[in-house]
């Protein structure tokens, strides 16, 4: 096919997307926001925003990969106009997304009182572990809405839940700036400040939820046999069955990151915090990627239930052209302006000398990232999870975090070395999703 056949496709999925991306972007907008007045109220605080959320983003990406369990089962579904079906899936999986919420909060908790096991510089350790609670404290809700977020990208729609957390970020910021330094009569409250604005962000967010499920006449009859449905325990074990694979693959490619913060603790303050840095960055774009992500899953999941095919194998090559041209974009502006870049964040030129570093190799595997993430999405849209789980394992623990260990501390490349060993994580990573999604598509056509 000619790029030109593509571009209806392009259009489709940007048109889908886009809303995906504004929450993302929001989203990520906020933790960069998060960082940059914490790293100007000190390095200790920044460092201990990054050590406290490696930590968090383990349980709490976990639930949300659980949740995305439901895109791909109501995508299915509601493409052949299974009203029933839609909401059966939907109370079922909010059952499940909230019982999860709790046991994930419960055993986070039980994981904050080792953090100053984990070898981090003492004061570090002190300053993490009250704003590492309050981030906990945010999970239930949050998950709570991110159950209906998903519920709602299987149906087609992304607008409610972009509105519901843009209002939310916006929340979020302004009581940063009003916690973090005491801006008009409120206290100072430093890192415990930004964590005090999150959890009454994410409080928030489910709030807002309550007017959409009680006047939306569009989805009226969904929601209605979502309340009339019952909890059955073969719907229950179908959306595990998705679900959890799904998370499981998120919390292996995130403890590695989580993992890599830890090893830089132990190198210190400085270069954690530079770490913390270049994350940021790549966070944005790596969100950004996830929107055109999430687009496809949903694209995949309804041409899939249509049998569509030859569409559904257009719309996977559409995705992968629509992030690496981002992603490449984005990481030569990265090589570009490495070191204007980390002065946003900080004013320590230790830690700006380190963090240019980390946004060259950054800038490397952003392609690596941007497909991984197109090529995953698409697996999800089928409903495969299970082998991909044990894809990124293989790509994470088993190759990248020992490359981060051994060019680090073996060859003494230091904060380098480990993000070396993320680049090759996620190049092979890239390398095997794609090999398994040849291999479904060709047993489809």
């Amino acid at each position: 096919m000619r790029i030109a056949d593509y571009i209806p496709l392009y259009k489709k999925n940007l048109n889908l997307a886009f809303p995906v991306i504004l929450s993302q972007v929001g989203q990520v907008t906020v933790s960069l926001a998060d960082n940059m007045m914490v790293g100007h109220a000190g390095t200790t605080e920044l460092a201990a925003a990054s050590f406290s959320n490696s930590i968090f983003h383990i349980g709490m990406l976990f639930g949300l990969g659980v949740t995305m369990g439901v895109t791909p089962l109501v995508g299915k579904v509601f493409s052949q106009k299974n009203d029933r079906q839609v909401g059966e899936y939907l109370r079922n999986g909010f059952f499940i997304h909230t019982v999860f919420a709790l046991l994930v909060a419960l055993a986070m908790v039980g994981v904050g009182f080792f953090l100053d096991k984990m070898g981090q510089p003492n004061e570090v350790a002190q300053v993490a572990f009250p704003y590492y609670l309050l981030l906990v404290a945010s999970l239930a809700p949050m998950l709570m809405f991110y159950s209906f977020k998903q519920f709602f990208e299987g149906i087609g729609n992304t607008q409610i839940a972009m509105m519901i957390t843009l209002t939310a970020n916006l929340v979020n910021i302004v009581l940063n700036y009003l916690l973090i330094f005491g801006k008009y009569g409120f206290p100072e409250l430093g890192l415990n400040g930004a964590g005090i604005a999150t959890l009454i962000s994410r409080l928030l967010m489910p709030v807002l939820l309550i007017p959409v499920l009680l006047k939306n006449k569009k989805y009226r009859n969904i929601f209605r046999f979502a309340r009339q449905a019952a909890l059955v325990r073969s719907k229950i074990s179908e959306l595990l069955s998705v679900g959890l694979p799904i998370g499981l693959q998120i919390i292996v490619e995130v403890l590695t990151f989580s993992l890599g913060a830890v090893m830089m603790g132990w190198l210190g303050k400085e270069p954690l915090a530079a770490h913390q840095v270049a994350l940021g960055m790549a966070s944005f774009t790596y969100m950004i990627s996830l929107g055109v992500g999430a687009g496809t899953t949903i694209h995949v999941s309804h041409e899939f239930g249509a049998q569509n095919f030859s569409l559904l194998r257009r719309t996977v090559f559409a995705s992968v052209h629509l992030v690496v041209i981002f992603m490449s974009f984005m990481g030569l502006l990265f090589i570009l302006l490495r070191h204007q870049l980390p002065f946003l964040f900080t004013e320590d030129l230790t830690v700006v000398g380190i963090a240019a570093g980390l946004l060259v190799i950054a800038a490397l595997f952003q392609v690596f990232d941007g497909l991984q993430v197109a090529l995953l999405a698409a697996l999800r849209g089928l409903s495969d999870v299970k082998i991909p789980m044990f894809m990124a394992f293989v790509s994470y623990s088993l190759i990248g975090l020992p490359i981060s260990y051994g060019c680090a501390f073996g060859l003494n490349m230091g904060a380098a070395g480990i993000w070396f060993g993320f680049l090759v994580g996620l190049a092979v990573a890239a390398i095997l999703f794609s090999l398994r999604l040849k291999k479904l598509v060709g047993r489809l056509d």
